[in-house]
């Protein structure tokens, strides 16, 4: 945080309301994680999404579970970078200024490069 920048790994899955049930399933089956509205300010927004932010979660929990069962969709090359991001904060990499923004262009080339993203990939300095 020397720089005044938290980097947070998120896994998250989401689901119309009327599929909420299992994201609740999800809390108890990795027992970690939570359920919220997806947009909780946007009225017209009616899904709800299963976090994960924990680190050690992430690590023991959903990233093993996900190397024994691995996505057969189009998210597995996102995945596999989240999977790389995590990693390198267990490592430490996050911590360095040359990490955090190999970190952040890693988490920027995700999700059809960042295509929906609100913010422009910002510059770090410490």
């Amino acid at each position: 945080m020397t720089a005044q920048w938290k980097i947070i790994p998120e896994f998250h899955v989401s689901q119309r309301y009327s599929s909420r049930h299992v994201l609740d399933e999800l809390v108890p089956f990795f027992r970690c994680g939570y359920v919220k509205a997806n947009h909780a300010t946007n009225p017209r927004d009616s899904t709800y999404v299963y976090v994960v932010r924990n680190r050690q979660d992430l690590l023991e929990k959903i990233i093993s579970f996900f190397e024994e069962y691995p996505l057969r969709t189009e998210k597995s090359n996102d995945y596999r970078i989240f999977t790389k991001i995590v990693r390198s904060m267990d490592a430490g990499l996050h911590r360095t200024k040359a990490g955090a923004q190999k970190i952040i262009a890693l988490a920027y080339s995700m999700n059809n490069r960042g295509h929906y993203r609100r913010r422009a990939m910002p510059k770090i300095s410490f």
